[in-house]
């Protein structure tokens, strides 16, 4: 293929990027922005490997078999309440993939006895540096996430000034390599021993509240280390996908950072979560008060409004489809029901979302924080399913609570509350919920699942 063909259908590439980016921005056009933006990473791939196949095509076809079936199987094994942990690892495989790609062009320099011209050096040590913090910071993620670490914080004496030393060696070894006549070997192992203890160093930290932000974060990281290596490699390409995918992610990341009142680098260094916290105002001598399926169901028979509230929960007790058969029900019986999306509900920007889709919940009922809030006073009940911190009434009313200021769900504003809870255990923040213990709401315990079941059988009945 002519140079000017392939940098006319990579411009093509390049649009279905930025529509499918814009289109992924509404749950009404998600799945087309998403088919959208499939066709032009397949459209680039394949562009590119006609036009400049570096292997063989044996080798390409073993690489697209053995990485296709494995996408395949991720997407239709992993749990929908996995979804974050395998988010995790596919930015940390982009990371790697930057890794790898840096590494092997400055091993070829080395093995030719060539010098890296100075953009392309500059450009190599960046993603090398990105991608290895991307990649071990994305397995940490991981296993906060799937449980195999603990989700805590952790931290320990000089912990900050550790990463502040080892960031600055790595910059100072990059620095060194780049302005160097040939490329040491010795150092450029050195950096890429540095990069990866830094994501490691930088993620445990970084506790099981903020998993969402740190995703989005990582995200973006992968995204600036495969644009990186677009211009080691000179992949046009490459580069705008990188930028496209390190630009969203960075203002993904802040706007999960709004959503919860607290700055990006309180996040990454504050350490929220390493110890339990201590809200401000004790739950002593107050007592929460239990409801049974049939009184709930006898609530929503009667309701003009409902807003159901999402959370984690509902995610690990798979209740989303009987949620959808009893939100029908409800609506069969004059029912207006909505539902409330905190930013940050679940473990990933977008969780509830994607939960509520899989279960056909119509698009045109999903409500951000900011458009449902004023509704909340209007609501005669609200079914809160999971949720916790994001609905805890202490962010307004407590100045010694870890979560004052942060921006919820005025879920205590409606006529009635149904929590629907195993237990009246914290959440993330580890702290008591306010709302728990308001007259206005009743507790459903037991398994988001088998309650919601109860329930529809009840409404059924009435």
């Amino acid at each position: 293929m002519s140079g000017p063909l392939v940098q006319l259908l990579y411009l093509g590439a390049a649009i279905c990027f930025v529509l499918g980016l814009k289109w992924l921005s509404s749950p009404a056009t998600a799945v087309r922005g998403n088919r959208v933006s499939g066709f032009g990473m397949l459209m680039a791939v394949v562009i590119t490997l006609l036009s400049e196949p570096a292997v063989s095509y044996t080798v390409i076809i073993a690489g697209v078999v053995v990485g296709g079936g494995l996408g395949l199987w991720m997407a239709r094994a992993v749990k929908m309440t996995a979804m974050p942990q395998m988010v995790a690892l596919l930015n940390g495989l982009g990371g790697g993939a930057s890794l790898v790609v840096g590494s092997a062009e400055f091993m070829k320099s080395e093995m030719l006895g060539e010098h890296l011209l100075l953009d392309t050096s500059i450009a190599l040590h960046i993603a090398v540096l990105i991608g290895g913090v991307t990649l071990t910071g994305s397995v940490i993620a991981f296993a906060k996430l799937q449980e195999l670490m603990s989700g805590r914080a952790i931290t320990f004496p000089l912990q900050k000034t550790l990463n502040a030393v080892l960031f600055l060696g790595a910059v100072t070894i990059a620095v060194f390599q780049v302005t160097q006549p040939e490329s040491l070997l010795g150092p450029f192992l050195v950096l890429v021993g540095v990069a990866l203890a830094l994501g490691v160093l930088l993620v445990i930290p970084i506790g099981g509240a903020d998993m969402p932000v740190v995703i989005s974060l990582l995200n973006s990281y992968s995204g600036i280390a495969a644009a990186m290596t677009g211009f080691v490699i000179r992949n046009e390409v490459l580069i705008i996908s990188g930028a496209l995918v390190g630009s969203s992610g960075i203002i993904l990341s802040q706007i999960m950072c709004k959503a919860m009142n607290r700055s990006l680098a309180n996040v990454l260094f504050g350490a929220f979560g390493a110890t339990v916290q201590i809200s401000g105002k004790s739950a002593e001598g107050l007592t929460a008060r239990q409801t049974s399926a049939d009184d709930v169901a006898v609530q929503l028979a009667y309701a003009q409004s409902v807003i159901v509230v999402p959370g984690y929960g509902l995610a690990v007790a798979q209740a989303q489809h009987v949620l959808r058969e009893l939100a029908d029900l409800a609506e069969k019986k004059g029912v207006t029901v909505k539902y409330a999306i905190h930013p940050v509900a679940g473990r990933m920007p977008g969780h509830m979302n994607v939960l509520l889709a899989e279960a056909n919940v119509p698009y045109d009922k999903l409500f951000d924080m900011d458009e449902i809030n004023s509704e909340f006073e209007r609501t005669d009940l609200v079914l809160v399913i999971g949720a916790n911190d994001v609905v805890n009434p202490a962010a307004r009313t407590d100045p010694s609570s870890p979560i004052y200021g942060m921006p919820i769900l005025n879920v205590d504003y409606a006529k009635a509350v149904v929590v629907l809870k195993r237990g009246m255990g914290a959440g993330f923040a580890g702290i008591e919920n306010e709302l728990f213990f308001n007259p206005k709401t009743a507790m459903l315990f037991g398994d988001a699942k088998q309650s919601l079941t109860k329930l529809v059988a009840e409404l059924k009945t009435l």
